[in-house]
């Protein structure tokens, strides 16, 4: 079974291709390559546009859904995770599967059986955000190679991800900007860090908004209060407040785009200036977040045909 837990449970190719096939099927690609698939939709969390992408992805790649919300499965009642596996794993062909918990209990699901299982964001990494955030720039520029991003905010699953994913193109390079004591997990810095030197990128953090480098190609953020956490101080909007993405950022980059996955919080994070200026294009990305999901579910699902 393929399974996307991790981004790096792809190779250097398949998250090429994936980014590829995502840019195709923004470009208008309409095959339907998951006839007669079977995709259940497990969410405990909220969710807008990965819910919509990838329900709405496999309804339009072919496939049959079949959607579940946080009171729906036996694992209230204390059914064990293996179990449910077990079960879901005898009538679904993929799970995307949003808990917001750690990464185990999906490898746990994907243990189950002859069921690919796809990570719609976990507390440690969102590895379709990030997917998706590389289709958005492939489509925009034609090519992830040599592109230089400054994110700007916590360095959460979404960050996460975006580390490991855009090290793996060479000539990138990734600043992160992030508040002290809320930025990227040491063990996600560290293999970022290694596959940039494997591949011939940069990546770096600093937890200040000074000297800001010039020549951007993109700068992005998210919002402050990630999805399912909180913050381990009262006050830790003091500590995010000059993170906060301005017009002022684009003086040195006057050509960069701004990213963000959304939702947003308009006057937090980023200003209204930014998130509805021309710059913008984080409702192009939102849309992109269904090509991208189309992708994945058709690499998920290519070697079962």
């Amino acid at each position: 079974m393929r399974h996307i837990i991790s981004i790096n449970d792809l190779t250097d190719a398949d998250l090429r291709h994936i980014v590829e096939r995502g840019a195709a099927y923004a470009a208008g690609d309409r095959v339907r390559p998951l006839e007669g698939a079977i995709v259940g939709v497990y969410f405990r969390r909220t969710s807008t546009r990965t819910r919509t992408a990838f329900t709405s992805g496999a309804l339009r790649l072919g496939a049959q859904t079949v959607t579940f919300g946080p009171g729906d499965l036996q694992l209230n009642t204390g059914e064990s995770i293996e179990d449910t596996a077990r079960v879901l794993a005898g009538m679904l062909d993929l799970l995307v599967a949003r808990t917001a918990d750690a990464t185990a209990e999906l490898r746990t699901l994907a243990a189950g059986g002859p069921m690919s299982v796809i990570n719609a964001m976990s507390a440690e990494e969102h590895p379709t955000q990030g997917l998706t955030d590389l289709t958005t720039l492939y489509s925009h520029f034609g090519r992830v190679e040599g592109l230089r991003l400054m994110y700007v905010g916590e360095g959460n699953n979404s960050a996460a991800a975006l580390a490991l994913a855009l090290t793996r193109f060479p000539g990138t390079e990734l600043e992160l900007r992030t508040p002290i004591g809320y930025g990227l997990a040491p063990e996600i810095l560290a293999t970022a860090i290694t596959q940039a030197g494997r591949c011939g990128s940069k990546v770096s953090e600093r937890h200040d908004m000074e000297a800001v480098p010039a020549g951007l190609d993109a700068i992005y953020t998210t919002r402050w209060q990630t999805t399912g956490t909180s913050k381990a101080t009262a006050d830790w909007r003091d500590v995010f407040a000059p993170f906060q993405v301005t017009r002022e950022l684009w003086q040195s980059s006057p050509n960069a785009v701004f990213l963000h996955d959304l939702p947003a919080h308009r006057g937090e994070e980023v200003t209204a200036e930014v998130l509805d200026g021309p710059a913008s294009i984080a409702f192009t990305q939102a849309t992109h977040k269904l090509h991208s999901a189309m992708a994945v579910l058709e690499w998920c699902w290519a070697n079962r045909r």
